[in-house]
This record gives C-alpha cells, structure tokens and sequence, in this order.
C-alpha cells in the first residue's frame, strides 16, 4: 500500500521559514519523479514543486522560484520542500503526490502564513 505522510507544517509569520518532510512507503520511491501540491482555502489544488528520481533536476511555480526548495533523500525514502521568505498567500494544505495533479497524495500538513 503506498503511504505518503507529510510533517512540518505550521503557524510561522510573513518572512519565516519551515521545513517540510514527506515519508514515502509502499512503492520503489528511488525510482519515481515526485511532487509538492499546495491548496489554499476555498481554491483548487497548485502544482508547486517537481523533483526527479535522483534530484538532479528541479521545477517551481513561478510564485515559488527563488523561495522554496525541494530536494530528496532516497537512503531514507523522504521528500522535502524548504520554504523560505514565506507569504501570506503561501497558506495551504501542502501535499507530497506522486503525480503532478496531486491525484495520489498524502493527507498533507497545513501551513499558516499570519503575524
């Protein structure tokens, strides 16, 4: 059974940071292209992030370029994303997904963006 289990979320003020972590089980993780999605309140679901299967290749949302990374950790099956220089209009639920869609995700970690 494929589990994606995101940490890291949180109440952080206009210029902070976090760090999110995505624990991925139940498939050949190493061996897939994985994703950020994001989905703020009252709107659809945002691609974020992409990252290949060894990190070598990298991809944002242009409202993320600059801020945020991604990166993974193949040794220990986790995908990360660090926010930095965080916006009010970066409050969301953020998903890991196995698609860029976000139609397998995990049950995400709520970020909240707020003086």
């Amino acid at each position: 059974e494929v589990q994606l289990v995101e940490s890291g979320g949180g109440l952080v003020q206009p210029g902070g940071s976090l760090r999110l972590s995505c624990a991925a089980s139940g498939f050949s993780f190493s061996k897939n292209w994985m994703y950020w999605v994001r989905q703020a309140p009252g709107k659809g679901l945002e691609w974020v992030s992409t990252i290949n299967m060894v990190g070598s290749t990298t991809l944002y949302a242009d409202s993320v370029k600059g801020r945020f990374t991604i990166s993974r950790d193949n040794t220990k099956n986790t995908l990360y994303l660090q926010l930095n220089s965080l916006k009010t209009e970066d409050t969301a639920m953020y998903y890991c997904a196995q698609d860029s869609a976000g139609r397998r995700r995990g049950q995400g970690t709520q970020v909240t963006v707020s003086s």
